[in-house]
């Protein structure tokens, strides 16, 4: 009994602490766990999704044929002559169907326009989504950002707090003037304002994300992720190659041209005549008849000129902007590669020396202060020297991930949903 006894409670710490790192890492996502979460609750992603619904659902309509009509009349005969001449009065009836004979190249082209109306659609709804996910990496990294500089301006605030204490105690020696506690004091308040200053940016940075993920992120949620997570893109020429394919606003335009050239097929078909075909039975008290015709229509005065003219500008107007948006594009891509690659020399550049010389010349100030060689002066300049130096290298680590987040926009990648 005892050896079962043991036997549970073992168990029973196993999962225990089995369980502790699941509690530990509750609320905590990686960036692209954030992107998943956001591309599934935004609103407007939803919305997009409808469009593409309700652009499916035009394909049905185009394909859908003409339906018959059908016309009832009867009614009674009233003689104007003696009923000697005109025999007995009766009922007549009459029944016509009308059945439209639809043309094909009509329903060609309009069925064509409402398939390219979906792709379009899809198209935008990848636009949304490309842009969305941009969106959600660029406010990532800015709360990264902000948590970064709040861990700087943390230990700032410590560093000062340290700093006046050991001047309240000189003074409290006589070793130095009372002045310098005052200017200690100075930054000691200017310090924890720049600190609650940054605590306050990154809540605001969190409340970015849960707009736009639509609340689904728990209220203290955590990133875990790091401004310098590697940036890995294929080559320039690689990704210009791409890009026609790839980028969702090309694509789009590519598909709205072939809808407005459908539709210029539609109008010019649509001059051709219209044929409905007839049929008519009619009964009275002594005949009954069944006839059957043709009804045409002819576009003899007015050959939807209008319709064609409008039809044939708006695919010149689609055809311009496509031209014009593939350049810019092209150009939007360049220009965030450049940005990426300035961001990252700065990286490499307070990596490699900056930042590291500013805190090398920060601890041979403060055991120069705690020796009594230099004053608190010479400290502050060196704390501030560094504190632009590592306020420049999150900045620019942030502008790094920024402008991969542009490319990665741009070329429509992102994590699938």
């Amino acid at each position: 009994m005892c050896n079962i006894f043991r036997s549970w409670i073992l168990c029973g710490l196993i999962l225990f602490m089995l369980n502790c790192p699941a509690q530990a890492a509750k609320g905590s996502y990686t960036v692209a766990d954030i992107l998943r979460v956001g591309l599934q609750a935004n609103g407007l992603l939803q919305a997009a999704r409808s469009q593409v619904d309700i652009a499916e659902a035009g394909i049905t309509s185009a394909s859908a044929f003409p339906n018959p009509e059908v016309t009832f009349m009867a009614g009674p005969d009233r003689p104007r002559l003696p009923e000697i001449d005109t025999g007995p009065s009766s009922m007549q009836r009459q029944v016509t169907v009308s059945q439209p004979l639809e043309n094909p190249w009509v329903r060609s082209a309009r069925i064509g326009a409402a398939e390219a109306g979906v792709e379009a659609s899809r198209a935008s709804l990848e636009q949304v989504r490309a842009d969305l996910a941009a969106q959600l990496r660029v406010h990532v990294y800015e709360f990264l950002l902000r948590r970064g500089l709040a861990e700087m301006e943390s230990d700032i605030y410590d560093l000062m707090g340290e700093i006046q204490r050991r001047i309240k105690r000189s003074v409290e020696l006589g070793e130095v003037a009372r002045f310098e506690l005052i200017r200690a004091d100075t930054e000691v308040m200017t310090a924890a304002s720049r600190k609650e200053a940054a605590l306050l940016n990154i809540e605001r940075a969190r409340i970015a994300l849960m707009q736009l993920t639509a609340g689904v992120l728990p209220a203290e949620f955590d990133v875990v992720a790091s401004l310098s997570d590697p940036v890995e893109l294929p080559s320039l020429e690689v990704l210009r190659a791409e890009l026609p394919t790839e980028n969702p606003e090309i694509l789009r335009l590519e598909a709205e041209q072939d809808r407005a050239r459908l539709r210029i097929d539609q109008e010019r078909a649509s001059v051709l005549p219209s044929i409905n075909i007839l049929y008519s039975n009619y009964q009275d008290k002594q005949f009954t008849s069944n006839t059957a015709g043709l009804n045409v229509r002819i576009p003899l005065f007015y050959r939807r000129r209008g319709e064609i003219d409008a039809a044939v500008f708006d695919a010149a107007r689609l055809r311009e902007t496509l031209d014009y948006r593939r350049y810019e594009i092209v150009r939007l891509l360049e220009s965030a590669w450049q940005a990426m690659e300035i961001a990252r020399r700065r990286v490499e550049m307070f990596e490699g020396g900056i930042v590291k010389e500013a805190e090398a010349a920060l601890h041979v100030a403060e055991a120069a202060f705690r020796l009594g060689e230099r004053g608190f002066i010479e400290v502050l300049d060196t704390q501030r020297v560094l504190r632009n130096a590592r306020s420049e290298l999150l900045q620019a680590q942030f502008e790094l991930q920024s402008a991969a987040a542009e490319i990665d926009r741009l070329r429509a990648h992102y994590p699938q949903e």
